[in-house]
């Protein structure tokens, strides 16, 4: 027998103290200092943002905090779930940001993190539209610990229709660089930058942290040049490969 999954709004002081202790979890922090404190959620709630909460039955199994911009944007800050949950928390946090005006919403996430690269801008259809580098700093907690906090901004039309993902022909456009593993870092033809990351960089983190941020910089090169040009991140292939376009 399988459990109802359901997604639903949370304000009570139970609820968001379960969402906090989520996220400590996700994070791998002691939930005495999670990632987003329940005080911090629920100053966010009382100033017109939204938390949104998966549960599988009575289990919580998911969560995403959203927060109005200034405009037509809104902004999601975390979001985290478990597999296949994704889309249903963010269609949640969709829903709510175009009844409150929006037209896009954005957020950040560690580029190095093919899965969730893939989910962004091939399963939303979001668009990768900004590099920032070691945009937290030093941080602490048990997944990114180690490393530099570079992030790409996504940013998501909450009224397009999903575009198909057409990754082009990277064998055959020449490398121009090379990944610290000694293989194709990135490929490069006419108006298409292919960009490849570590297959699991949490993993690998965890393993060698010195050749993770290695992964971590050679990226970045290839990432800041692109978007210096005008470039920006349209797609990631199953086998860990963004595709980046030149925008018109």
């Amino acid at each position: 027998m399988t459990t109802e999954v359901s997604i639903r709004s949370v304000h009570d002081v139970a609820g968001v103290a379960a969402v906090a202790d989520h996220f400590s979890d996700v994070w791998h922090t002691p939930r005495s200092a999670p990632p987003y404190p329940a005080e911090v959620l629920h100053s966010l709630i009382h100033a017109g943002g939204a938390v949104h909460a998966a549960y599988d039955g009575e289990r919580l199994a998911g969560a995403a905090v959203a927060v109005r911009g200034p405009g037509p944007d809104t902004y999601s800050l975390v979001a985290a779930a478990d597999r296949g949950l994704g889309p249903a928390l963010k269609q949640a946090q969709r829903d709510w940001a175009l009844r409150a005006g929006a037209r896009t919403m954005r957020w950040t996430f560690d580029p190095l993190v093919g899965r969730n690269a893939r989910f962004n801008l091939v399963k939303l259809g979001a668009v990768g539209t900004e590099y920032l580098v070691d945009f937290y700093g030093p941080m602490a907690d048990g997944v990114n610990a180690g490393d530099e906090s570079d992030r790409l901004t996504v940013t998501w039309d909450l009224r397009a229709p999903l575009r198909p993902y057409e990754p082009g022909d990277r064998e055959s456009a020449p490398v121009t660089r090379r990944a610290p593993d000694g293989g194709a870092l990135a490929h490069r033809d006419g108006g298409r930058v292919w960009c490849r990351v570590p297959a699991d960089v949490v993993a690998l983190r965890a393993a060698d942290p010195a050749l993770a941020l290695r992964w971590r910089h050679a990226v970045r090169e290839v990432f800041t040049e692109a978007f210096a040009e005008g470039f920006t991140a349209t797609g990631m292939s199953r086998d860990g490969w963004y595709t980046l376009e030149a925008t018109a």
